[in-house]
């Protein structure tokens, strides 16, 4: 693992001049620290010393866009969320890198578009049984001489530590303990039975480090004692830490903490006969359940003040979610596809109780957590994220915002977003999703729309804005060629 880094004077000069543009200001010390927005000083306390804050990254799994009530879901309630929400900042306009569970995570370890890697090709990572041939894995997984954000940081002094699910590759070439993590406990593949922790294939998927264990319980329940364990351990350590919970609800199988009995008989977890709005709220309100113990044990170590919280999903939804008012389900590329929910607190330095329309995309997080830590990534491996703490502490009614041009690739579908405009090419008519018919307008496999017009992308702008579809389509493929190509999946 390559250890290099620019030097301080050269990171904090461009970090000082970015911050000023934006009325910030950032002190030196043993950390880059954010003073918060000039023209509202009572806004969070300032510090002196420049203290690296801990980070508590919480990442929940095909997490549709409007399924937390502080996002529009009226059947049931996620208090705990919400007031995450209102201590911090609210995105409007975050998205996935993919829309679905491997490539996302590749990216957010990384900091960098997932084709940059064979890993971050497959769509998502299949099960361990099915990577076997002949009886030996492929080699196919997060390799270890990557720099992530877990390596980068623990080379800066954080503690890290990964609970919940991993899915960057499996044991013996690749695990978190291989990339950066101290510490890991959780499963290994994309998904587990809630109850008896079995993969697909009905093989045992719980792990402490890199030894599987049995332990009695609902794995989102299971990783919340572990999350809030660590959280205890760490509030009497000398330095900082990294925790990265990872949850694997509301992923199917759909068994909410009261179906145990429904997992005695399922034999596939990918089960589209089971679940029911009910069952999806209990395992949405577990998870939210699960959250609150983590945020409260946070108070209770005198931590929350200088811990960056940062809550994501790694893409939109599937059957059960609410997306509205996009169209789009996990697998594909239109907004109900990796629009996400996304929350940001850290009372310090973060303004709280406000929305952002700032756009941001799964890398972006590394990018911020690094610089909230005052270190710099590998120059070998440069972030295609940015730092977004400038942007949201802007957050509210005078908000200072960056414009992005952000891809997607996934399944033979294609994405660019540039400002407003968002480009969108189907491998096959059959891709285009519909509500209750399909539009005159969407009878083709290109389009062009504008989302500050038409969130629902229904109206096809090519005809009327050639110039930009062109430009958007040009800008995809000189994109393309800076990755793998797709066929490369070994």
């Amino acid at each position: 693992m390559s250890k290099t880094r620019i030097s301080r004077r050269k990171f904090l000069g461009h970090a000082v001049a970015t911050a000023a543009a934006f009325g910030l200001s950032y002190l030196p010390g043993n950390s880059l620290a954010y003073e918060g927005p000039r023209s509202e000083p009572g806004n969070s306390p300032r510090s002196k010393k420049g203290h690296p804050p801990n980070i508590l990254f919480i990442l929940a799994d095909d997490l549709g866009w409007a399924d937390l009530s502080v996002y529009g879901r009226s059947d049931y309630s996620t208090p705990n969320i919400d007031r995450l929400a209102k201590q911090g900042v609210r995105l409007t306009q975050a998205y996935s890198n993919s829309s679905v569970c491997t490539p996302t995570r590749i990216a957010f370890f990384t900091g960098r578009y997932q084709q940059r890697l064979p890993v971050g090709l497959q769509e998502p990572l299949p099960y361990r049984k099915q990577l076997e041939v002949n009886g030996q894995l492929t080699k196919l997984g997060l390799p270890p001489e990557h720099p992530t954000i877990a390596s980068l940081l623990r080379d800066g002094g954080y503690q890290t530590v990964l609970i919940g699910k991993w899915h960057a590759g499996y044991l013996p070439a690749f695990s978190p303990l291989k990339s950066g993590f101290n510490e890991f406990f959780g499963i290994f593949s994309g998904g587990v039975d809630y109850f008896t922790h079995k993969d697909n294939n009905g093989e045992d998927d719980l792990w402490e480090d890199e030894t599987p264990i049995e332990k009695t319980g609902y794995i989102t329940d299971l990783i919340t004692e572990r999350a809030v364990g660590f959280l205890q351990r760490a509030s009497h350590a000398r330095q900082p830490f990294y925790a990265s919970v990872h949850y694997t609800a509301p992923h199917w199988p759909w068994e909410g903490p009261g179906d145990e009995e429904t997992s005695r008989h399922l034999k596939n977890l990918f089960h589209l006969d089971g679940g029911s709005p009910q069952i999806y709220a209990n395992i949405v309100t577990s998870l939210d359940s699960g959250i609150g113990k983590l945020l409260r044990q946070l108070e209770r170590s005198g931590l929350s003040e200088n811990t960056l919280v940062i809550f994501a999903s790694d893409n939109g939804g599937e059957r059960f979610s609410d997306i509205w008012p996009f169209i789009g389900s996990k697998g594909g590329v239109y907004e109900g596809s990796n629009r996400v929910p996304a929350i940001v607190r850290w009372p310090k330095y973060l303004p709280s109780n406000r929305v952002s329309q700032q756009v941001a995309i799964t890398f972006d997080w590394t990018a911020t957590l690094l610089a909230a830590a005052g270190l710099a990534p590998d120059p070998a491996y440069p972030l295609d994220g940015i730092d977004l703490l400038p942007y949201l502490a802007t957050a509210g009614a005078k908000e200072q915002t960056q414009p992005r041009t952000l891809f997607w690739r996934i399944g033979g579908q294609h994405a660019v977003r540039d400002g407003d405009l968002k480009y969108i090419k189907l491998a096959r008519l059959d891709q285009v999703v519909t509500l209750g018919g399909l539009p005159a307008t969407l009878r083709g496999t290109e389009f062009l729309f504008d989302l500050s017009k038409d969130v629902r992308e229904q109206a096809n702008l090519n005809d009327a804005r050639p110039d930009d579809f062109t430009r958007l389509r040009q800008s995809w493929d000189s994109w393309n060629t800076t990755v793998l190509p797709e066929s490369t999946l070994t």
